[in-house]
């Protein structure tokens, strides 16, 4: 049955390729600082499942100090140049399209194939989607080489010439999705809970959403993910003050306590996925353009979540 140790395995096996190739591209001036890295990722994927869990955060604190001393490098892979990439674009127009479409369509399409019975004993049911997803980058794979007449090393130069681009905020997300886990074992959505009730006032329903909602966004500012903070207020705040105190509706307080949440994704530098990495590869000379641009926007979002939480959590 295909489920997460497949998928490790074939993302393990392409951050030992990426490591290698790093170790062979002269051009970089840290090229054994990113072989190290991608290597250690790499040995994460392939290993971190049967080793102690004090070799597994050695591995981390190991690849935290490899970044962080001196920064990684970027090479020059033999990739195609822009200009043959603006020629094949002209050619081939939309077409481009069909690869970047066929990995949602097929994790879509996966999702529900998989869970049908007759496929039960395929693919773990609670996996389905992201094993569909992995899929959906075969397909386009499939697709996207022959329509390009690419050679098969191209993907993974390709691919590493975009970790190069980016870096070691490639990895943040995975690294903060972790720390929210902790955050929410170790009792800190309690603490908060705690203060929010010594220091709200009284009573006070609007206080307790508006709490709620901007404690959503200032979180996910600090763990760049909205997934991470949310188990961490809604234990502190939402829960017992708005659902248990107030009455509030826990489906529409999760709801809307998500979308405050993803304001603060767009005032952070945490969100790599989302800030950092698109301004590395359209290579912005202000790393921080992309936060600066979206702040009035998510600050007027916050603010109507926070009135609509408040209108809608009450009354139905």
């Amino acid at each position: 049955m295909i489920g997460y140790g497949v998928l490790y395995v074939i993302a393990g096996v392409f951050f030992v390729i990426i490591a290698a190739l790093s170790a062979r591209d002269k051009t970089n001036p840290k090229r054994w600082k990113n072989t190290t890295f991608w290597g250690l990722f790499a040995v994460s994927f392939l290993f971190g499942s049967y080793l102690p869990d004090v070799v597994n955060g050695l591995v981390v604190i190991a690849m935290v100090l490899t970044a962080g001393i001196g920064g990684l490098g970027r090479g020059a892979p033999a990739t195609s140049s822009p200009e043959e990439r603006r020629a094949s674009a002209a050619r081939l127009k939309n077409k481009l399209f069909l690869p970047a479409l066929a990995i949602p369509a097929t994790a879509l399409l996966g999702t529900f194939l998989f869970k049908r019975p007759e496929l039960a004993g395929l693919v773990e049911p609670k996996q389905a989607t992201l094993v569909s997803l992995i899929l959906g980058v075969f397909v386009a794979l499939a697709i996207a080489m022959p329509m390009l007449g690419a050679r098969p090393n191209v993907p993974m130069q390709e691919g590493r010439r975009l970790l190069d681009t980016v870096g070691w905020a490639a990895i943040l997300p995975q690294m903060l999705a972790a720390l929210g886990a902790v955050f929410a074992a170790s009792g800190v959505g309690t603490a908060i809970g705690t203060l929010a009730s010594a220091w709200l006032p009284a009573g006070s329903a609007f206080a307790a959403v508006a709490a709620y909602t901007c404690g959503m966004a200032l979180f996910t500012m600090i763990m760049g993910n909205a997934f991470a903070a949310f188990p961490v207020m809604t234990a502190g705040i939402g829960l017992p003050l708005i659902v248990q105190r107030f009455g509030g509706n826990p489906a529409i307080m999760g709801a809307v306590g998500m979308l405050s949440g993803f304001c603060g994704t767009l005032m952070t530098p945490m969100a790599a996925n989302f800030n950092i990495v698109p301004a590395a590869l359209l290579e912005l000379s202000d790393r921080n353009g992309v936060i600066k641009a979206q702040v009035p926007t998510a600050l007027v979002l916050l603010l109507a979540n926070t009135v609509l939480m408040y209108v809608l959590v009450f009354r139905y």
